[in-house]
């Protein structure tokens, strides 16, 4: 069985801060203990304080000589919403510039390298307190053809972020042949649902994940589809 537990209690994020102990200070306050084999999801928001991934923008000019500046393809402009791939390989809206919950006159770039912000996130935890748990960098993106944004993985570690099932079977006995599972982006999604942009709560715990989803891997070299495998570049 799934059980998500959000973690209220976090400070309001400074450049600098240490979210790996805030993490664990907080759970340790309100009575919510970390465990081997949890998921620990953190928005890519508090990543971004922590990091210093904050600019100053003009209020005259807005946000798009940034949205610019921060992609390397733009593929489709509409009013104040450009489309853009993003340095990371991200596509998405406004190259992840993110406006909401900062200061007034500043905005959010994602982490220069969301799999590393996990790895420090993880690796601290396990050196400190000798916690063996994956982590998970979200962030909220837009779908092509769907309406609506949902919670996915821009970073992980500690976690396969796809999980093969090619080769096994289905239900009745079929050999499955191109299925694939995004459980990075699964797990992102189902741990927003006790989040979310205005509750405070930017972490969660994931607890009851399949242990074989656990392992060595990137959302950059694993999730990410290469242009070459893109059917719509």
């Amino acid at each position: 069985m799934l059980n998500i537990f959000p973690i209220p209690g976090l400070p309001e994020i400074k450049p600098g801060d240490d979210l790996a102990e805030l993490i664990f200070q907080s759970c340790k306050n309100t009575q919510i203990e970390i465990l081997d084999g949890d998921v620990l999801v953190v928005t890519q928001k508090i990543v971004s304080k922590a990091e210093d991934q904050l600019v100053e923008i003009d209020p005259e000019i807005g946000h798009k000589p940034l949205v610019e500046e921060e992609s390397v393809r733009i593929l489709r402009r509409r009013g104040e919403l450009i489309i853009s791939e993003t340095k990371h390989g991200f596509v998405c809206a406004n190259a992840g510039i993110d406006l909401s919950n900062v200061e007034q006159g500043q905005a959010a770039l994602l982490p220069v390298d969301s799999d590393k912000s996990a790895r420090r996130i993880r690796d601290a935890l396990s050196h400190r307190y000798s916690l063996d748990v994956a982590v998970i960098i979200s962030d909220t993106f837009g779908r092509p053809w769907r309406r609506g944004v949902t919670d996915v993985a821009i970073g992980s570690a500690g976690l396969l972020p796809v999980v093969d099932l090619r080769g096994t079977t289905d239900a009745l006995g079929r050999e499955l042949q191109v299925t694939e599972v995004a459980v990075a982006d699964e797990l992102a999604s189902a741990a927003e649902l006790v989040m979310g942009k205005s509750t405070g709560v930017p972490v969660a715990i994931l607890r009851g994940v399949d242990p074989e989803w656990f392992g060595d891997g990137s959302v950059k070299d694993d999730l990410l589809r290469k242009p070459n495998e893109d059917l719509f570049r």
